[in-house]
């Protein structure tokens, strides 16, 4: 648990900060959202499958981590724009929205990881 977390908390960075960058670059909340989201589940996986699951590579776990991310992908944008709204005109409009949206999309990440991804062989 405690490497799920410090991984998350990575791939959080870089998600966040991607996603931050690219709103003051202009682009769409949503565009911005989905490449920080693309970025940082990326980097989740690959640190989640050689370190905190400790798991050797397979096509049928990589395609399971697929199905999972494009699910959360569209629960984090989701979630993340709804809350982008409702906080419009806050300055804490970004981070809130993120947290609340990235918080939702690890716990589903969490379960289905622990409880099926990675326990196949």
């Amino acid at each position: 648990m405690v490497r799920f977390i410090v991984t998350g908390g990575l791939s959080a960075i870089v998600d966040f900060g991607l996603y931050v960058l690219f709103l003051k670059l202009g682009l769409q909340v949503n565009v911005a959202k989905t490449l920080s989201f693309i970025a940082g589940t990326t980097t989740a996986y690959l640190i989640n499958r050689r370190w905190t699951f400790q798991a050797p590579p397979s096509t049928a776990r990589f395609i399971a981590v697929v199905v999972l991310y494009a699910l959360t992908y569209a629960v984090q944008v989701g979630i993340n724009y709804l809350f982008y709204l409702k906080f419009a005109g806050h300055s804490w409009q970004v981070p809130v929205a993120f947290v609340i949206a990235q918080g939702t999309a690890t716990v589903i990440n969490f379960v289905v990881q622990r409880a099926v991804i990675f326990r196949l062989k």
